[in-house]
């Protein structure tokens, strides 16, 4: 009689790259910043692409290009820092990250606070290269992105607060390339959010268990059962505001197509989530960075 192996829910995966290619002294630098875990960067990017080629109405200038893929690459690398040492005491007791650097052990605190401030940092030397108006808007997504992994301990609806951090590159792009934000812009960061939401939802299934035996909060603890009507409801709400809020930015028809595969692409996620699959629901967590990727496709085609 075989019986099933239980899926390795782990988000280390040793005798990775990192493993095998870095210094030992940098790889729990490199987890820390997520280097071997791409998909939240992909997830940071294409949204702030997405506006940039709203906001030009066509291909960004290069140096603008560079100055936010570089700035969402730190800023998403500064925020996985600070919620590793926000979570340092749960992280152990939770199958998917107790291999993570901290929990683990490889380094101290006080390591990854300095590492942390070469991050912020680095980000920070970005700000030169953007306008006034620009430097103040990035300066206002600081709260969010300390306050952010606190948020589990008191609310369940910590993705808002991710959402809303981890997009605010969509502000910007309009801020630096128009000069100012205008709604169609907001409706879409809004957008994003609720995207957003759906998704790190199925992605909060996966610890679903190991939050309620700590006493953490999330939304998928909060749906519980009814966990993918809900995430439906907000990926059809992405739809309708990135839909409102292309029309208000002046895409062209070739936009509403793009929409349409969104919304089949988003529904057909909806109906391959399977609660009681941890591994079903990170894969269908993962398929969002091709949601990302037609969204800034969508993009360019609504400048045609």
């Amino acid at each position: 009689m075989t019986t099933l192996s239980r899926p390795d829910l782990s988000d280390i995966h040793h005798g990775d790259w990192v493993d095998r290619r870095m210094p030992q002294a940098w790889r729990p630098y490199a987890r820390l910043a997520r280097l071997d875990r791409p998909v939240g960067i992909w997830l940071t990017l294409f949204p702030c692409w997405a506006a940039l080629i709203q906001a030009a109405h066509g291909i960004p200038d290069l140096r603008e290009l560079a100055i936010f893929t570089l700035g969402a690459f730190l800023m998403r690398s500064a925020g996985s820092t600070i919620n590793d040492i926000a979570d340092r005491n749960f992280d152990g007791h939770v199958e998917r990250t107790r291999f993570r650097p901290l929990a683990s052990g490889q380094i101290e605190t006080r390591q990854a606070v300095a590492f942390l401030t070469a991050e912020l940092a680095l980000a920070a030397a970005l700000l030169v290269f953007l306008t006034p108006y620009t430097r103040l808007i990035a300066i206002c997504v600081l709260p969010l992105v300390f306050l952010y992994p606190f948020c589990k301990r008191f609310t369940h609806w910590p993705q808002v607060v991710l959402g809303a951090a981890f997009n605010w590159g969509m502000l910007m792009a309009w801020a630096e390339i128009a000069g100012h934000v205008p709604a169609g812009a907001v409706l879409m960061w809004a957008g994003a959010i609720t995207w957003q939401i759906g998704y790190d939802t199925v992605y909060a299934y996966v610890d679903v268990k190991d939050d309620a035996r700590l006493g953490l909060k999330s939304t998928a603890i909060l749906f519980g059962a009814r966990g993918k009507t809900l995430i439906g409801l907000f990926y059809a709400l992405t739809v309708i505001a990135w839909s409102l809020g292309g029309w208000m930015s002046g895409m062209s028809a070739p936009y509403a197509f793009g929409m349409l595969v969104i919304a089949g692409h988003l529904a057909w996620q909806n109906w391959r989530i399977d609660l009681q699959r941890p591994e079903v629901n990170y894969r269908m967590f993962l398929a969002n960075i091709l949601t990302g990727a037609l969204l800034a496709g969508a993009a360019f085609a609504g400048t045609w």
